[in-house]
């Protein structure tokens, strides 16, 4: 335990000097006196009788970084902050439990949220105000900081019975928001109804959902290409391809070093908040590769493999795990680092490259946007694309292939001009939730592409993770320093079962369907809610934040019931096993009604009802994983899109694979050739050894 005399911000540093947390180190030198959220935070709150100041952000979130340098490195905002309050910070990514809960409250309170998360709250954690960022001094009918702090401090010591009374008030108004009301199991009628919606929100000239800021929603498009797989309807594949094509011609994709910024604040995607996170980069090239297998459009491939080569120099650890995030800011300045000025293209490249590239990526002189958060016409460009590359080279009177050799020379020159530059600031813990989403797109792709680079990536990540954030049989959320630390959440287990399901097929390795059961098992015994079914975001043997939430919603990253369910559905088939199947109805009609109400958010969600609803396939190979007409029969399924089934091998020199599933005992292959066992729809088809009659059995 460090001293209290220790930890003097007066002296540079707080009590948050020993965390983990990038973000919390942050502020580990600030005046203000922060506190990590803990039971020693608000027993100083209860024996000193001061409300708790929640300040809720993350590392590469450009608004904290101004609240932080324009308040909380401010002696004269500190020093109100420290006597009025508490003040504690939480890094949402470490706490997402904490974050959820809180959010909710703010958007309950003000009709909004977003990051910074400001709470004010009483010492037994219930909130009474709430907001985002606030600038230090009161402007344009805004309240500052300064003004705020002496406001509550007058309402704390006049009149606490009215801020108690808003306390509790927020608290009732929480539980009835977070009830989930059952109902019965989902029609399949609800797929048309979201489909229709999408349809109507879809943005048909720069793609996407929606008129102004465009976030990929990867799940939307995940929908769509089902949506179309099921009815043929070509409008629906139309909108997935024009979003992919507006994604990657727009700022929001990094030309010279790949990836996938967080989101853009113009409709067309070409300004982007910079910041790269980790699951953007997992969930968005899930959709390039089906979107691949779906259309066979080469295109897609190659951006996928762009996305995993970012993500592999820039964010994949030496031990395997990959890394949260890297920052929008460099040096003080939102985007610093991907942006140029046409002096700096023209420095860097021969003058015949560097017209062509201004010409491609429309640079010009006085730069070529304006943001009042990146600043006003200072000659900075966003690289971003008008027209496709072979739209492009028609016009320039050159092939396309020419064309990219040009590009690709250029392109490797200024990758390298700019490695030079300041990088922005890698937010380097490793989170389970999140490498379970890259370890289920990595896994996809190996199986797409018939490449095992991508499924070695894979087992990297997967073993890190069951090594080294496993203890005592229990997932933990987050590792960092070689300390794995907080207990695994709700979307740590399902993405990661998620993952390791995807990673089985990849590999057939049979140990990665038992660590997915294995989890599975603990999710249940831990974070299921036996009254009225669905899981619960915190175990039940967690600490416990405010109330017990359970959320479907899927937003930047699918909820966790939505991937568990589906999670449930594929084990069941996979298993045999009757009870996981119960559970699957269970869970979904734990939370029909409220999806019933808003299909729209729960996308995700409607993906697991539209594998239940069917045509489905419970798909076992017999054979030599070796032999020449196993791999070919393997390969012939994995390069269509067939989203909904299961896929098995059966090597006869690995037994254990039948300990999974006893009908597994019974699969043998005929005259010994690789043959396919396939059931749809509660029944089984004959076994084949022909390929051609596999994918006809398939629906291809």
């Amino acid at each position: 335990m460090v001293s209290s005399q220790e930890n003097d911000p007066k002296k540079g540093y707080n009590h948050l000097k020993n965390e983990k947390s990038p973000y919390l180190i942050q502020h580990a030198d600030n005046p203000v006196d922060w506190y990590p959220w803990g039971d020693e935070a608000f027993k100083k709150a209860e024996k000193e009788d001061k409300p708790i100041f929640l300040s809720i952000g993350y590392s590469t979130c450009h608004w904290c970084h101004v609240m932080a340098h324009e308040s909380f490195e401010d002696p004269e905002v500190a020093e109100l902050i420290n006597e009025v309050f508490v003040p504690v910070k939480v890094d949402r990514e470490e706490r997402p439990d904490v974050d959820r809960i809180y959010m909710d409250v703010c958007q309950i309170m003000t009709g909004t949220g977003g990051w910074p998360l400001t709470i004010i709250m009483t010492p037994d954690k219930k909130p009474f105000f709430a907001g985002t960022y606030f600038p230090k001094e009161s402007r344009y009918g805004s309240t500052g900081l300064k003004d705020l702090i002496l406001n509550v401090e007058e309402i704390w010591k006049e009149n606490r019975k009215d801020v108690l009374n808003s306390g509790e008030q927020v608290f009732r108004v929480l539980k009835d928001v977070s009830s989930t009301p059952r109902g019965g199991e989902i029609e399949a009628k609800i797929l048309e109804k979201t489909y229709d919606t999408l349809s109507k929100t879809f943005d048909y000239e720069y793609g996407g959902f929606g008129d102004f800021q465009k976030f990929p929603t990867p799940h939307n498009l995940m929908f769509l290409l089902r949506y179309w797989k099921r009815t043929g309807n070509k409008n629906a594949v139309h909108m997935v391809e024009k979003t992919l094509d507006s994604m990657y011609m727009g700022g929001i994709y990094d030309h010279l070093g790949f990836g996938f910024h967080r989101y853009s604040v113009d409709p067309g995607w070409v300004v982007p908040h910079f910041e790269k996170m980790l699951y953007d980069q997992a969930l968005i090239s899930m959709v390039y590769i089906e979107a691949f297998q779906a259309t066979g459009n080469e295109e897609y491939k190659r951006i996928a493999e762009q996305i995993f080569k970012y993500v592999f120099r820039n964010m994949k650890s030496p031990e395997g795990g990959f890394y949260s995030a890297e920052d929008a800011d460099t040096e003080g300045v939102e985007g610093k680092f991907y942006l140029w000025t046409k002096k700096e293209i023209f420095d860097a490249l021969d003058p015949d490259e560097a017209e062509l590239i201004c010409k491609i990526f429309n640079v010009k002189e006085a730069g070529n946007f304006e943001d009042e958060t990146i600043g006003e016409e200072t000659g900075a460009n966003i690289l971003y694309l008008k027209s496709s590359i072979g739209e492009l080279a028609e016009g320039l009177g050159i092939s396309r292939r020419e064309l990219e050799d040009k590009l690709e020379t250029s392109r490797m020159k200024l990758f390298q001009n700019r490695e030079t530059r300041v990088h922005p600031q890698k937010d380097d813990k490793i989170l389970a939730d999140w490498n379970g989403l890259m370890i289920t797109a990595l896994a996809k792709a190996a199986q797409a592409f018939d490449d095992p680079k991508y499924s070695k990536a894979a087992e990297d990540a997967a073993n890190f993770i069951l090594d080294k954030m496993c203890k005592e049989g229990r997932l933990f959320h987050r590792y960092r320093d070689n300390e794995a630390a907080i207990p695994g959440n709700l979307d740590d287990h399902t993405f990661m079962i998620w993952g390791l399901l995807e990673l089985y097929e990849a590999v057939f390795n049979v140990k990665y369907l038992k660590k997915a059961l294995k989890l599975n098992k603990i999710l249940i015994e831990h974070f299921w809610d036996e009254k009225d079914g669905g899981f619960y975001f915190t175990a039940n043997d967690s600490e416990h934040v405010l109330l017990w939430e359970k959320q479907t919603y899927d937003g930047a990253l699918p909820s966790g019931n939505s991937v568990g369910i589906f999670n449930l559905i594929k084990l069941a088939r996979i298993t045999e096993d009757p009870e996981l199947e119960r559970r699957s109805i269970d869970l979904e009609r734990a939370f029909s009604t409220q999806i019933r109400r808003a299909p729209i958010v729960h996308t995700h969600f409607l993906e697991a009802i539209d594998f239940k609803v069917g045509p489905s396939y419970e798909v076992v190979i017999v054979g030599d994983p070796e032999a020449d007409d196993t791999k070919k029969m393997i390969q012939s399924i994995r390069s269509h899109f067939i989203p909904n089934k299961v896929f098995l091998l059966k090597d006869e020199n690995v037994p254990d694979i039948s300990e999974i599933a006893e009908s597994l005992k019974y699969k043998e292959p005929i005259k010994g050739n690789a043959t396919a066992y396939i059931c749809t729809e509660g029944s089984c088809k004959s076994p084949s050894t022909d390929v051609r009659k596999v994918l006809n059995l398939l629906d291809y």
